[in-house]
């Protein structure tokens, strides 16, 4: 069977289920890969005319805003030990470096931390936790996740979508070119966020270290 049949007999509500749940778990805090399941399935919806785009953009939506807020109550109540637990389950994503860099970002952006980090993929995870441990006022947070959720995720199928139609011949001939290529678009912009997490990381270390030494010296004196 070709591609394409193999596509159009994925039943609509199931591609709908999966972009939700799956950004909804990112939202809560759980690592998975959101972004690349957004568009994947965006490039299925331009091919296939069985998959609404609106219904798909309404889902990401939902997921986003209704997974990020569960995140906030979970760490409105688990507070820090929520974060050292997700720390040993998710030393890659949870580490205390990565934890002490959202805190940051936070205390700094406030609201904006909330509605950028929808569109950065280790405080799309962090977000709603970690907005809870924080204890930012709840409405804060909701006004920021909602318009977060419907720029990032209304915005990505738009987007997604406009290209895929605009290309609809070639990706019907090679719908599998799509999915490659969502799938490096989303690994890439993940490779990015983690390079510039190491820089900042370092720079950050390099600005404590450089801090600490006046310091040093100032007790030997």
């Amino acid at each position: 069977m070709h591609i394409d049949g193999l596509l159009e007999t994925v039943p609509a509500v199931a591609v709908y289920l999966l972009v939700g749940g799956v950004i909804g778990l990112e939202s809560l805090g759980i690592p998975l890969p959101g972004e690349i399941v957004l568009v994947s399935a965006t490039l299925m919806a331009a091919t296939q005319d069985h998959i609404n785009p609106y219904v798909l953009g309404a889902c990401a939506v939902a997921g986003a805003i209704i997974g990020d807020s569960i995140g906030y109550l979970i760490g409105r109540k688990g507070g820090k030990p929520l974060l050292e637990w997700l720390g040993r389950k998710f030393p890659k994503h949870f580490g205390p470096k990565h934890v002490a860099t959202a805190e940051r970002q936070f205390q700094k952006w406030g609201m904006w931390a909330v509605f950028v980090g929808r569109f950065i993929a280790l405080l799309r995870i962090f977000a709603g936790p970690l907005a809870g441990v924080l204890k930012m006022p709840y409405w804060k947070f909701l006004i920021a996740n909602v318009l977060g959720g419907i720029v990032w995720a209304g915005g990505t199928v738009a987007v997604i979508y406009s290209v895929g139609k605009v290309a609809e011949k070639w990706l019907s001939s090679f719908a599998w070119v799509g999915l490659v290529l969502a799938l490096l678009f989303g690994l890439g912009s993940m490779l990015v966020m983690k390079r510039r997490q190491k820089k900042a990381e370092a720079a950050e270390e390099a600005a404590a270290g450089t801090k600490a030494a006046p310091e040093a010296a100032t007790v030997v004196d």
